[in-house]
């Protein structure tokens, strides 16, 4: 079984799947061209990743949100969008497949996923493609995933907290504040003022939500965000 990819300099390159080292393959570039055209049914673009410090491709809205999902996961070291093409055998055929992502785990497990959506599953040749990449990358010791969607309120509330990933948005010297506030604060409004004793809203604000992201700071994200959402420290995590 043959794997190719775009080293960072953009150079095809080929190995077999069994000798690939996963950090190559999340360091190079997408191995499959981006076009855009006018009528295209796909909208394409880049994403700022705060797990990678730079920007991811995606090919639709749909990957895009597995993406924001993975970059929100902080189990989620490693991600890579058109990561390589799987070459081989299939039958009597010889198939070649560009999986859409492609995510390493903190625990050192990579996971190959597909995003399609929900209602082109069934298709017969949809299926086959995801039987043979889910039997090729099992060999190499990977797990695979096919991602139709999730919660809209969980995309949503992670979209909008998305919005506060880059650290430049956030007053660093708060950081701390908040989090000794945190103790004695269980809402996202009652937090959010408590700290305008040491900073006007529009300066703390950033620094709660951007903590939520992080994963510093929990709330259930299966309802809308709000001044009222009850919100609690994760005990061991660091923004």
């Amino acid at each position: 079984m043959a794997v190719r990819w775009r080293g960072v300099d953009g150079s095809l390159l080929e190995s077999a799947l069994a000798r690939v080292v996963v950090e190559d393959l999340l360091a190079g570039a997408p191995v499959r061209e981006f076009r855009w055209y006018r009528g295209r049914r796909f909208y394409s673009g880049w994403y700022w990743s705060a797990t990678m410090r730079r920007l991811v491709a995606y090919e639709s809205r749909l990957e895009l949100a597995r993406i924001m999902l993975a970059d929100f996961d902080a189990a989620v070291v490693g991600i890579a969008a058109q990561p390589f093409q799987l070459v081989g055998e299939d039958g009597d055929r010889i198939r070649r497949h560009v999986p859409d992502l492609l995510l390493l785990n903190d625990s050192g497990l990579a996971t190959v996923v597909d995003v399609k959506p929900a209602h082109r599953l069934a298709e017969p040749d949809v299926a086959a493609v995801f039987t043979w990449t889910r039997q090729v990358v099992a060999a190499r010791g990977w797990a695979f995933e096919v991602w139709a969607g999730a919660d809209r309120q969980v995309l949503a509330n992670v979209s909008f907290l998305a919005g506060y990933r880059r650290r430049p948005v956030v007053n660093e010297a708060l950081v701390p504040v908040a989090l000794e506030l945190a103790a004695g604060h269980n809402t996202i409004g009652g937090l959010e003022t408590a700290l305008t004793a040491y900073a006007p809203l529009e300066v703390a604000r950033p620094v709660v939500l951007h903590l939520l992201w992080a994963g510093v700071l929990r709330a259930d994200l299966g309802r809308p965000l709000g001044s009222g959402t009850p919100i609690h420290l994760s005990a061991g995590d660091a923004a």
